[in-house]
């Protein structure tokens, strides 16, 4: 049992030297801050090291801590958005009536204002904080909207495949879009400043 134990420290050690650059800059990249990707970066050596019996050695160590790794990053994420008491909640409801607020009786926009936060020359998609409220709000649209953004702008996938996943037409699947990205801007105003 001693010879088990003492070979597993070994070979966690190995790892840890082995792979902790690469966690540590995928930790970093992923939440721009030096502290977080440490402590997240310890956190999936912990982690690892706990469930070490539980790997059957089916994917490369490599890829198995990346993927621990990638849950302790949404983790983070969904604990530490800061959203308002007063949480911003989404319906497609509220996306129709937001879409229609936004026009004249002659389909004319009504206000051609844009928020100051636009403005910013930073780039918000480096601010943890920034990605924690935007993961708040892309988790509370509805379903299918969600589907359609998340398909959209992060797997990059064609609309007429996106359509058909979610087995709606295509000038549904503009209108989706459309609106989602409306609701996502309002949720953003109200609770990311």
């Amino acid at each position: 049992m001693e010879v088990i134990k003492e070979n597993t420290k070994i070979v966690f050690e190995n790892w840890v030297n082995q792979f902790s650059d690469g966690l540590y800059s995928w930790a970093l990249y992923k939440t721009s801050s030096k502290e977080t990707a440490e402590d997240l970066v310890q956190d999936t050596f912990m982690s690892a090291y706990h469930k070490f019996d539980g790997f059957e050695g089916k994917s490369q160590p490599k890829t198995w801590l990346f993927s621990i790794l990638n849950n302790k990053i949404i983790d983070f994420y969904r604990k530490n958005a800061k959203v308002k008491k007063n949480e911003f909640r989404i319906s497609e409801k509220a996306g129709f009536q937001l879409s229609d607020d936004l026009f004249d009786e002659n389909n004319i926009w009504k206000d051609q204002e844009i928020d100051p936060i636009w403005d910013d020359e930073v780039h918000l998609l480096d601010n943890a904080d920034f990605n924690g409220v935007m993961a708040n709000c892309m988790d509370n649209l509805p379903e299918k909207w969600k589907t359609a953004i998340t398909s959209k702008y992060l797997t990059d996938k064609k609309a007429n495949e996106i359509c058909q996943d979610l087995g709606i037409t295509v000038s549904n699947y503009w209108q989706i879009v459309h609106r989602a990205k409306l609701l996502l801007k309002e949720c953003l105003e109200t609770n990311w400043v």
